[in-house]
């Protein structure tokens, strides 16, 4: 229902004593003038107006054809041009209506139809805007109450899962981090009320609040604006509708949003851009995201530097580094842990395994689902998992990293996967992730380390684990066929070690294996399981020595002794290992960090992240710890009870891994000058040079070769120390 009110009631508006620093009222002549250029007071004393006290610090000639109530603070208004790409505006205010507004100075304000309680910052542009008004009880899309207002009025975010089971509220400095402790730790609630007090944390509830605009900003063609936070040189054009946001934006991480973009309730991250008829409704996106083309994020976080467009993502928590193109595609009820690509016509939500909408995907780092592929909820994905195209009817659990999952050959409802297979037939692929997702960090402040190199503790114990599953089920095979390394082991022990012996001594054994776990029903059928053994062994190996030897050349040494192997001991040793928002992080770390929030030792989201950078802090520490860990697992021995032969094993196979990255690499880019499927678009070599460049220019296989060059050098000489 309408309501009529006053004109007085806007008078009484009570100016705060702060903005009215530098300022004075308007001299009767400007009054004069103010009229005759057709502008209107609800106050007909001009009482409400304050303009900038410096000389020639005002001019009134340059507001024409506008209304006025409630206070009005001004700051410089000279005859200036503010020119913003092919917009040149003069400062001023012109045919708009503005009530409890605060600007800075040289602001130029046109056709800004009703501008109602906020504060703009200096060099603002304001341009064509039908609506712009703050409330005072707005938010911002932070999910916190204002006083008097009811609990049902507090605004979540439905991640991970639809039936908002996993729900968290939404705040200005959050990251796929915060969110995945907040969404995923439910059993403990005294630790989900301490999230909500960390979230509430040093905000007011008192019903004062107004829009910001901050300096620089550019805003024009927009048709409603309400409770928006904007900041710093953000440039909004043609929007539709933005409504209780926050739009995060600097001089260095400008942020923009673009033609018939609907955003509400929620948060838009530094340096992002959100164009061409996007929605987002109850949301956070991260830092260098676009979000674009019709794009739906709903009830999502996004993590930082992730591409969307042509899309649909419905409650999600997705991490750093997500690429999703396709207009066919969709994500529904997910956990994607980053560096993830979704591909066209992946539908990713359509499968519930009941009538209600409360099943889940949860899919570590590198997930990438094949063209037209769906899957039924829950299923749960190891980290790099390739899924082949198809439609897979029943639920996954795929522990096996760097696998390849496809469905069942010759109409077998088995599904078939080939562990380690990036490793054996991609390893370009997987080489320059770390470095293609290097590149693509625009980030100029990096609230938390993201790691984006694929051999990392948290993939490493997963292969770890994929080790042990394989040797359990070579087991059960041997001894399904009567095998001879069987005779006489009777204990679960003497067959888990004869099943290691097996694929130790039998490289060439070519059978396949059977994992009832992998999908529900049918279970699926590991295929290669004796060179998956073997890959996985030498890339545990690599990653172990790889990072020993880095912990050497970070103190100067060339080589492993004795004595640092004793100070490597000393270090704590963290077996489990999590993926937090893109960060590896023990998990008895993050037990440690919610013991301090339930006691109010950290007190808010800001200690939190600090915690994040504690623990980036002790990375390397803690990664050298796991990798002297890790050769010790794998040959069952402490590292000084290592033979010189075993030394000379392992550094064999660590310089073949380094060979065979280079060599995988530079065939699989090879490929694209010497296939004749590849090269018969181009007329000739030249022209295919011209388009794609030459090989012998490619920077990436430059750099690798030098690597590997140094690397196998040195990785010869890195265990000799313990053998003298």
């Amino acid at each position: 229902m309408v309501k009529i009110e006053s004109p007085s009631d806007y008078s009484s508006e009570v100016v705060p004593a702060e903005l009215l620093k530098g300022k004075r009222h308007l001299t009767a002549a400007e009054i004069e003038v103010l009229e005759k250029n057709l502008n209107h007071n609800e106050d007909p004393t001009w009482n409400n107006f304050y303009v900038d006290d410096s000389e020639n610090g005002f001019d009134p000639t340059l507001i024409h054809l506008s209304f006025f109530s409630g206070f009005i603070v001004l700051g410089k208004i000279q005859n200036q041009i503010l020119k913003y790409n092919d917009l040149r505006l003069g400062c001023g205010i012109r045919r708009s209506k503005l009530s409890n507004v605060v600007t800075g100075d040289l602001c130029a304000i046109r056709n800004v139809f009703y501008l109602d309680n906020y504060r703009i910052g200096d060099r603002v542009i304001l341009f064509n805007i039908n609506e712009m008004c703050c409330t005072c009880h707005a938010k911002f899309g932070n999910g916190i109450l204002k006083k008097g207002e009811p609990e049902e009025h507090r605004i979540w975010i439905g991640v991970a899962n639809e039936n908002e089971g996993r729900k968290i509220l939404p705040f200005e400095s959050m990251i796929p981090g915060d969110a995945y402790l907040w969404s995923h730790y439910r059993d403990d609630e005294e630790l989900l009320k301490r999230f909500v007090e960390l979230t509430e944390f040093g905000t007011s509830n008192e019903l004062n609040t107004y829009g910001i605009v901050g300096n620089d900003a550019v805003i024009k063609n927009v048709s409603i604006i309400k409770d928006a936070k904007i900041g710093e040189a953000a440039y909004i054009k043609g929007a539709f509708k933005l409504k209780n946001i926050t739009v995060l934006s600097s001089e260095e991480e400008t942020s923009q949003i673009g033609e018939g973009v609907e955003m509400v309730n929620g948060i838009l991250g530094y340096g992002s851009k959100v164009f061409y008829q996007a929605i987002a409704v109850r949301f956070v996106i991260g830092r260098n995201c676009q979000v674009k083309y019709g794009a739906r994020v709903l009830n999502s976080v996004l993590g930082d530097n992730s591409t969307v467009s042509c899309c649909e993502i419905l409650n999600n928590l997705i991490y750093p580094f997500h690429e999703q193109h396709h207009n066919s595609s969709f994500l529904i009820a997910t956990t994607v842990m980053g560096q993830s690509n979704i591909a066209s016509g992946a539908t990713i939500g359509s499968n519930h395994n009941s009538r209600s909408p409360d099943g889940e995907i949860f899919a570590k780092r590198g997930f990438w689902p094949g063209l037209c592929s769906d899957f039924k909820h829950n299923s749960r994905f190891a980290s790099f998992v390739l899924i082949s195209k198809g439609s897979y009817q029943y639920e996954l659990d795929i522990p096996y990293p760097f696998a390849l999952v496809a469905p069942g050959s010759n109409g077998s409802p088995k599904i078939s996967i080939i562990p380690a297979w990036w490793f054996m037939y991609d390893m370009f692929a997987i080489t320059r992730n770390n470095d293609k997702f290097k590149k693509r960090d625009k980030r100029k402040k990096k609230v938390q380390y993201i790691e984006t190199d694929p051999l990392a503790p948290d993939t490493m114990q997963e292969i770890m684990s994929s080790l042990d599953r394989i040797i359990g089920l070579t087991a059960g095979y041997l001894k399904s066929t009567d095998n001879e390394y069987m005779e006489g082991k009777t204990t679960p022990e003497e067959q888990y070690q004869a099943a290691k012996d097996f694929l130790h001594q039998n490289p060439e054994a070519d059978f396949t294996l059977e994992d009832s776990i992998c999908q529900k029903k049918y279970g699926a059928v590991i295929f290669k399981p004796v060179q998956a053994y073997k890959t996985y062994r030498k890339v545990v190996k690599y990653f172990a020595t790889r990072t020993l030897m880095s912990f050497c050349q970070d103190l100067n040494h060339e080589m492993l002794t004795l004595d640092l192997v004793e100070r490597i001991r000393k270090l704590p040793l963290y077996t489990e290992w999590e993926n937090v928002g893109g960060q590896i992080i023990p998990s008895e770390k993050i037990q440690e960090l919610f013991a301090s929030i339930k006691s109010g030792a950290v007190n808010n989201w800001d200690a939190v992240h600090q915690f994040y950078k504690l623990c980036e802090c002790s990375y390397e520490q803690y990664k050298v710890r796991y990798a002297l860990y890790l050769l010790e697992q794998l040959y069952s021995r402490p590292i000084e009870d290592f033979s010189v032969d075993l030394y000379r094993n392992i550094t064999d196979d660590v310089s073949l891994v380094a060979y065979d990255i280079y060599n995988a690499s530079l065939k699989s880019r090879e490929k694209d000058y010497t296939d004749y499927y590849r090269n018969m678009v181009y007329r000739s070599e030249k022209e295919m040079d011209v388009v794609i460049g030459p090989l012998e220019d490619n920077s990436f296989l430059r750099k690798l070769r030098a690597d590997t060059a140094e690397f196998t050098t040195k990785i010869k000489e890195i265990f000799v120390g313990l053998t003298k």
